[in-house]
């Protein structure tokens, strides 16, 4: 097992290591290109139409041992959109050493299980022969990026980059894109009780309230309470800190923003890093429920906004 003592960047998905052509190939063969005259000169000749990928039999592959996803839902109609187009996308695999005719899924396991319903014989694929660590960054990165990941799945994902292939924190950020404090805050949620991420993972409790329950004696008994009462994360955060969260149903319906002193570290800390980034006053506040957020930038003048607009199209 290769290892590398400076992060891989595939924070861009997995384009950053297939490349974009591969990625986005289409089932279907692309039609001939029409027939050139041959007065036409070289340079003048249409682009090649972009390859096809190959095709493997359904049965050739195999659920990778990297997945970090544990509960496949068909929330966006995948079975049905494979029966009527077939797989839009090919699936990412590497040979399986030892058992001829062989493949391990790396990224596309939710295509594959919607194509066993579809009852497709072949699909089309991508091979490559990775290693152990790109294995996982990519199966990770694939379910970060394409669809709704549970939290606690998200974290045993980072947790398993950092135990199994000794990468810190920074290395886990760098390489998935995300900040350090995100990674941080996710980790955090394994060290809930089994009762506990099992609610999140049944989306009954957001991360962001999860993370709150860390706070209290008894994290089962309050995320009992938070499902009964529908406690917010505000809420959770004043009964936390000693607070009574009536104050808070009292006035409801005003919506004056909450003071600094209300904010978590975790919150404050990413203002900062916002401010640092964009050279802006920054300010975070809570609204509903789970962890929805109103960002505000203190914006002078057009040139700033203009400013603001360039760094964050950068790419």
């Amino acid at each position: 097992m290769s290892q590398s003592p400076k992060p891989r960047g595939l924070g861009r998905g997995l384009s950053a290591l297939l490349g974009d052509e591969d990625v986005a190939a289409a089932v279907a063969p692309a039609p001939p290109p029409p027939p050139v005259p041959a007065a036409v000169s070289e340079a003048s000749k249409p682009a090649p139409a972009p390859r096809t990928p190959p095709t493997l039999p359904i049965t050739y592959l195999r659920p990778g041992k990297f997945q970090p996803r544990t509960v496949f839902e068909d929330k966006d109609g995948l079975v049905d959109s494979v029966k009527q187009f077939g797989l839009l996308q090919p699936i990412l695999v590497r040979p399986l050493f030892g058992e001829p005719d062989a493949y391990e899924i790396i990224a596309g396991e939710r295509r594959w299980r919607a194509a066993q319903k579809a009852q497709l014989h072949e699909v089309p694929v991508v091979i490559r022969s990775l290693d152990d660590l790109d294995a996982l960054q990519l199966a990770l990165i694939e379910n970060l990026q394409r669809t709704d990941l549970s939290p606690i799945d998200e974290a045993m994902g980072y947790r398993r980059l950092m135990d199994q292939f000794n990468q810190t924190q920074e290395q886990v950020a760098e390489t998935m894109g995300r900040s350090r404090p995100h990674i941080a805050n996710t980790l955090r949620l394994l060290d809930l009780p089994e009762e506990v991420r099992a609610m999140v993972q049944r989306h009954e409790l957001s991360a962001g309230q999860a993370r709150t329950l860390l706070a209290f004696p008894d994290p089962l008994l309050m995320a009992e309470r938070t499902l009964k009462e529908k406690l917010s994360v505000r809420e959770l955060e004043r009964l936390a800190a000693g607070e009574k969260p009536a104050a808070k149903r009292a006035t409801a319906g005003k919506s004056a923003p909450a003071g600094e002193g209300t904010k978590t570290a975790d919150t404050r800390a990413l203002e900062k890093r916002i401010e640092e980034a964009l050279g802006l006053k920054a300010s975070l506040s809570l609204r509903g429920l789970g962890e929805q957020s109103i960002l505000t930038l203190e914006i002078r003048d057009y040139d700033q906004l203009d400013l603001v607009v360039e760094r964050l199209t950068r790419r």
